[in-house]
């Protein structure tokens, strides 16, 4: 049966709306990975042929799901979960200070606000300093004071980061025995895989707990190659799982486990603690993998891809064409196979996958096969631009970046 374009188009938005997903001189050369066959392709596959000459319906639609998501967080969990100032999802109640000094801590208490826990970020340097609210302010009001009484303090709402990829009907793949293997060590922020890992740690409440998303890009990473993988689980079972402060403790706990590679397939907005702990990753010569989403074109640019430095990750299918869905980022640097993929999800059963987030682990296993054949994180994007199909004439291109890594990852 072939189905009507309309009911493809559905399926596509109900598959975003439901994730809450220069040539250098460098030493040595990539391992050519195997072909390690075509998969079976999923009824969402066959989105972009049938919805060519759709694609500004398609924008504002993603633009309609993604206010939807948002809206139906917040009115599911109103105990847990408000809009702050710029009108995004955070944990209702807590502001996050970066790095405050005891002057900041002394004026936040003097305007009202109460200390809570103060963390110091494993293996980034990064404290924070958790403020609970007055009684009956809104995070949008406290953010509004404190940018008012109190300039100098570094503040940031705990916002919320979504999955960017959803998985469906049965399917099958290659084993991860036919890949090349890759040593360097690679860490994942996601939910927690169900297959064995080298290390799992949760950072919500009810974590680690293995999750269909969690599980199906740990199972792409390691089919990839990736020998030595861990995750940071930051949802569990908490309904303000994916915020800034767990993806900030994810992100310092891996490097402290020494990952040399971080994949995260979460999108959200810029946030002040968030922006630091990425650099002070990357100043620890980590190299962090990020997805541009799903929300489409249309859609506010995604973070982490949009911080400076980290690689941005969009999706293709198995004809190489740019997901319809994609979202979009400050910068583009790489796409990587996102359809026509078959994962595992929590139970162990293959399941057909789609979106950028199950391309982002691909470009994570081939920075960390870069690095293991000799490149420094300084370098490597040279080596990864080598062995980058180029899918454009223009390079960078907006829709596929420097070119597509790890074709044959499918």
């Amino acid at each position: 049966m072939r189905l009507r374009p309309s009911t493809i188009f559905a399926a596509v938005l109900l598959a975003c709306a439901g994730q809450s997903g220069a040539q250098l001189g460098l030493p040595g050369s990539l391992p050519a990975l195997p072909t390690m066959g075509n998969l079976p392709g999923s009824v969402l596959g066959q989105a972009n042929d049938l919805l060519e000459g759709t694609r500004q319906q398609v924008a504002a639609t993603l633009n309609l799901v993604r206010s939807q998501r948002i809206d139906t967080l917040l009115r599911d969990n109103r105990g847990a979960v408000e809009r702050d100032s710029a009108g995004e999802p955070a944990r209702r109640g807590v502001l996050l200070l970066v790095d405050p000094d005891a002057a900041t801590l002394a004026q936040v208490t003097h305007l009202g606000f109460a200390l809570g826990a103060t963390n110091e970020l494993d293996g980034l340097g990064v404290s924070v300093s958790q403020i609970t609210l007055p009684r009956g302010m809104s995070l949008a009001a406290a953010q509004k004071l404190l940018r008012q009484q109190a300039p100098a303090a570094q503040v940031a709402s705990d916002q919320i980061y979504f999955q960017s990829g959803g998985g469906g009907q049965g399917g099958s793949a290659a084993r991860a025995s036919a890949a090349v293997a890759v040593y360097t060590p690679i860490g994942l922020i996601d939910g927690a895989a169900a297959q064995p890992v080298a290390a799992t740690r949760g950072f919500a409440k009810g974590a680690p707990l293995a999750s269909n998303h969690g599980s199906a890009v740990a199972y792409l990473a390691q089919n990839a190659g990736a020998r030595r993988v861990m995750v940071a689980d930051v949802y569990g079972a908490d309904p303000a799982g994916g915020n800034a402060l767990a993806i900030a403790q994810g992100l310092g706990w891996l490097v402290s486990k020494g990952a040399r590679v971080i994949s995260i397939s979460l999108v959200g907005p810029r946030n002040p603690l968030l922006e630091r702990a990425v650099s002070a990753a990357q100043a620890r010569g980590t190299v962090i993998v990020a997805a541009v989403g799903n929300d489409g074109p249309a859609a506010p640019p995604s973070y982490p891809a949009s911080y400076p430095g980290v690689l941005a990750v969009t999706g293709v299918d198995q004809r190489n064409r740019p997901l319809i869905e994609a979202g979009r980022a400050v910068h583009l640097d790489y796409a990587a196979p996102g359809a026509d993929l078959s994962a595992q999800d929590r139970s162990g059963r293959l399941v057909a996958v789609r979106g950028t987030s199950f391309a982002a682990p691909l470009v994570a296993v081939r920075a960390a096969a870069a690095l293991d054949a000799g490149a420094s994180p300084q370098s490597l994007v040279g080596l990864l631009d080598r062995e980058a199909q180029p899918l454009s004439r223009r390079r960078p291109d907006p829709q596929s970046g420097r070119g597509l890594l790890c074709a044959m990852c499918r």
